[in-house]
C-alpha cells in the first residue's frame, strides 16, 4: 500500500536579522525557488514538521535558532502534477508558515532529492524569485517581523 502525504503542511522562511532569505531550487521541478517546505507526518505537530524539514531540507538544527510560528495559515489548491501523492480526492493542502531567524547567511547542506541548489537573497528577490504566491506573499511580511 502506497502512504499518502496528509495535506497539511509547514512552510519555513528562514532568514536573517537584515531581510535575507534562504530559497532552495526543487530538484523535481528545476526552476522552481522556494522556502523550507514539507507535509506533516502522522502523529507529529506542527512544530514538529518544521524542526524535521528544516534538518532534512538544510541539515540546520532548527531547535537552536528563533523558529516560531507566524500565525498563517493559507489553503491552496495543490498542483496537478503533484496531486498523485495524495489519497484519491485531495485537491487542497493547508500550508502554515513559521520563521526562523539566523544571525547570518550560512552554508547549508541540501538534501540532494528534494534540491538542486540554494541561495541568499534579499527579500524582495526571494518573494519575486518563488514560484510559489504563499511563499512569496509570507516573505513579503518579512519586514514587519524584522
Amino acid at each position: 500500500m502506497i502512504a499518502h502525504k496528509i495535506p497539511v503542511s509547514v512552510l519555513v522562511v528562514i532568514h536573517t536579522a537584515d531581510g535575507q532569505v534562504l530559497l532552495m531550487e526543487r530538484a523535481d521541478a528545476p526552476g522552481y525557488w522556494q522556502s523550507v517546505t514539507g507535509s506533516q507526518d502522522a502523529g507529529e505537530t506542527l512544530m514538529e514538521t518544521a524542526l524535521r524539514e528544516v534538518r532534512e531540507e538544510t541539515g540546520l538544527d532548527a531547535a537552536v535558532f528563533a523558529l516560531a510560528p507566524w500565525g498563517i495559515e493559507t489553503r491552496y489548491e495543490i498542483y496537478p502534477r503533484w496531486r498523485h501523492r495524495y489519497a484519491p480526492g485531495v485537491t487542497h493542502n493547508t500550508e502554515h508558515v513559521f520563521g526562523m531567524k539566523l544571525p547570518a547567511p550560512r552554508p547549508v547542506i541540501l538534501s540532494p532529492h528534494e534540491h538542486l541548489n540554494y541561495v541568499w537573497l534579499p527579500w524582495e528577490a526571494a518573494a519575486a524569485r518563488c514560484f510559489s504566491s504563499s511563499n512569496a506573499a509570507a516573505i513579503r511580511q518579512l519586514p514587519a517581523r524584522l
